[in-house]
């Protein structure tokens, strides 16, 4: 499930932590309401972006694994 009007942004090739932290910047600068899609090949990717998003109590609308490695799709609160 995704929005049309969803930003993308990908994070491919970027290893931990600056999946999470690019994220997190990234977040910043959207308004509440929006939704990224996040794209990366980092495995860690699979745990830092759900708990950054329980933690900062944004709304993980999806968590899928690609063909390249992993997909986020976030509800900024």
């Amino acid at each position: 499930m995704t929005r049309l009007d969803a930003k993308v942004y990908d994070l491919s090739g970027l290893k931990c932590p600056l999946p999470v932290l690019k994220t997190r910047k990234y977040l910043a600068s959207l308004s509440s309401g929006a939704t990224l899609i996040v794209e990366t090949t980092d495995p860690l990717a699979v745990i830092d972006i759900p708990h950054f998003c329980r933690e900062n109590g944004h709304e993980l609308i999806e968590s899928a694994k690609t063909e390249r490695g992993h997909r986020f799709v976030i509800h900024k609160v």
